[in-house]
């Protein structure tokens, strides 16, 4: 199966293409999950606008993204957003580090900001599982992040786990037969040797798992389905660990429901192939309507049978 990446390509390509050669840029796009971005140059060709628009920006920066973004960022970071968007990174693109490493590197990380951003709440719920590790008990805040309009994560430290949920809506019932084979497929895959430490899955149905029943407004209609991961110590052992444990959870629900749709196109490609086989088939089986025999007498008069 193909893996989603996580920084956005269209600006790694725009900015790859403007350092090279800088130019008037104006370009609006939006990602899997309805986030909103703007690349642009309101004042000169060497000074790009990065701006983002993210539904949850709210409950992020409750959980420190913006720290986050100041960490990565620096001094690109503005303290005024761009105009109906939460955040913007002004990048001067004759400051940007010479060819090479540095300045590939220099690009992916700016490519990152949506990955970058939501990553603050499993960044505090890391560091809250250590402090309650140390105390032997305890449970930390259960952390909301409503990233879609009827969709949310929900992420919990205790002492000696991190419980992350996602709550997903099918849209469709061959949606939630696909979706119940794909996460059939993760809990299986877990028994193999080599993959024993990957994280346990959980899949319920309109049930919502115990975590999160007391939360208001939870759906419970058949259309609804909760994904629960259950991250140990040891897939945020140290910063490179929880780096990718951050970067591959959070593209979880657009994973899931690409595959979902990529198999329904396979299924339906399969189908219609089918379908032209049988055609060819039936087309080759239809008789053909015999001619009438012809037959002549002994004076040469014609007889034709019906």
């Amino acid at each position: 199966m193909i893996l989603l990446e996580p920084h956005n390509v269209i600006i790694q390509t725009t900015l790859s293409e403007k350092i090279a050669r800088p130019s008037s840029l104006d370009v609006q796009f939006v990602d899997y999950d309805n986030v909103r971005f703007h690349l642009s140059t309101p004042e000169r060709k060497t000074a790009v606008l990065l701006s983002m628009s993210i539904r949850c920006w709210g409950d992020l920066v409750k959980y420190g993204a913006l720290d986050i973004l100041k960490r990565e960022y620096g001094s690109l970071l503005k303290d005024a957003a761009e105009p109906e968007y939460n955040v913007s990174l002004e990048i001067d693109l004759e400051q940007v580090p010479p060819e090479g490493e540095a300045r590939e590197s220099f690009i992916k990380s700016v490519s990152l900001l949506k990955r970058n951003a939501l990553a603050a709440p499993f960044e505090h719920a890391f560091r809250t599982q250590k402090e309650l590790e140390a105390s032997g008990s305890g449970q930390g805040e259960l952390m909301q992040v409503h990233y879609r309009d009827e969709e949310a994560i929900y992420v919990q430290a205790s002492a000696d786990r991190v419980t992350v949920i996602f709550s997903t809506v099918f849209r469709e019932e061959t949606d939630r037969v696909f979706g119940k084979v794909f996460l059939q497929e993760f809990v299986d895959a877990r028994r193999l040797p080599t993959i024993q430490n990957a994280p346990q899955v959980l899949y319920s149905n309109r049930d919502a798992p115990l975590e999160i029943r007391h939360v208001p407004g939870l759906r419970d209609t058949e259309d609804i389905g909760y994904v629960t991961f259950v991250l140990f110590p040891r897939h945020f052992a140290n910063a490179a660990v929880s780096e990718g444990t951050i970067s591959h959870i959070q593209l979880f629900r657009d994973y899931l429901h690409y595959h979902i749709k990529c198999s329904k196109a396979y299924m339906h490609s399969r189908m219609r192939h089918r379908v032209s086989e049988f055609q060819k088939v039936l087309n080759r089986a239809k008789t053909e309507v015999a001619a009438p025999a012809e037959r002549k007498t002994v004076s040469g008069r014609t007889l034709v049978s019906r």
